[in-house]
């Protein structure tokens, strides 16, 4: 489960941005994760829950996941395409010669705190 190593991560990067913003309380997180991240949205809430608690700056926090979809380039025809609906062979002309262009990242978007 590196779910929680995630949220590991992402509360001491809160934890930073929040004393370099002179921030007390942060009460709402927002993070844009890839379709094809291999981050599970419902173990990471999970993991979040328990974790923010512990911490004064993110107790009650809200972590709010915006999904990004998956898109694939094929560097032969130059077409994009979604991902997950057809892997890594380019649906419009059958090369192999594809690209992920985004899908897979899991960055903060935003915080809300005082």
């Amino acid at each position: 489960m590196h779910e929680l190593g995630i949220v590991f991560h992402m509360i001491e990067t809160l934890e930073e941005v929040g004393q370099a913003n002179d921030l007390t309380h942060i009460a709402k997180v927002t993070l844009n994760l890839g379709e094809v991240s291999g981050v599970l949205p419902d173990y990471l809430l999970d993991c979040w829950r328990w974790a923010a608690d512990k911490s004064d700056l993110l107790e009650g926090a809200e972590l709010h996941i915006e999904p990004i979809p998956a898109v694939t380039v094929c560097n032969t025809c130059g077409r994009t395409y979604g991902t997950v609906a057809h892997g890594k062979i380019c649906p419009h002309c059958g090369s192999p010669d594809t690209v992920l262009l985004r899908g897979n990242e899991a960055e903060i978007d935003t915080i809300e705190g005082w």
